[in-house]
Order: structure tokens, then C-alpha cells, then sequence
């Protein structure tokens, strides 16, 4: 009886966070505050040199292949896993304070 129990309360859980992550993002929509945290995200990227670094990598994934041999979503598919490693921690750290001071700010979520 017990193992049926804890099997019931991970899958509730996971519902419940994804309710929860779509009532944020719902409100991040409707404030207006996910574009200005993308517009503020892209800004920082670019400042730290990271597009640049992505844009080389995808010239070297391109270059290895070969432009025939390659799709979009080949290139995508390859160069996400760098693209995520290479963000910056301050930046990571600054867009998820602005999102805490955001879900602070919203008390009726």
C-alpha cells in the first residue's frame, strides 16, 4: 500500500509545477516582463561575447559537415548543448533574481 502511495505523489507533483510554471509564464506574458527579460537576456549575451562565440561554433559545425550535409535542425541539435554551457553564471543569477523580484511582486499568484 505504501509503494502505491509514493508513486501517486511524484506524478501529483509534477502536475502541480506545471501548473504552477504556466500561471508564472502566463503572468510574465501578460505584464509584458517576458519580453523585457528576453530583451534583457539578449543585451547581456551579447555584451559577454557569447553570440559571438555561438556564431563561431556554428561556422565550425558547418565547415566539419559541410554546408549540403547539414540541416537547421542538425545545427540547432548540435550547437544547444554549448550554446546552454557557455551563458555566463552572472548572467543566469541576474535573470533569476529579476524573475524572483517579479513573482514577489505578483501576490496573487
Amino acid at each position: 500500500m505504501m509503494n502505491l502511495f509514493n508513486n501517486i505523489l511524484p506524478q501529483d507533483r509534477k502536475i502541480k509545477d506545471a501548473q504552477m510554471r504556466a500561471t508564472i509564464n502566463q503572468k510574465l506574458v501578460e505584464t509584458g516582463e517576458r519580453e523585457r527579460l528576453k530583451e534583457l537576456l539578449r543585451t547581456r549575451l551579447i555584451e559577454c561575447g557569447w553570440r559571438d562565440q555561438l556564431k563561431a561554433h556554428c561556422k565550425e559545425v558547418v565547415k566539419e559537415k559541410g554546408l549540403e550535409h547539414i540541416t537547421v535542425d542538425d545545427l540547432v541539435q548540435e550547437i544547444t548543448p554549448k550554446g546552454r554551457a557557455l551563458v555566463p553564471d552572472d548572467v543566469k543569477k541576474e535573470l533569476l533574481q529579476r524573475i524572483r523580484t517579479f513573482l514577489a511582486d505578483q501576490s496573487n499568484i
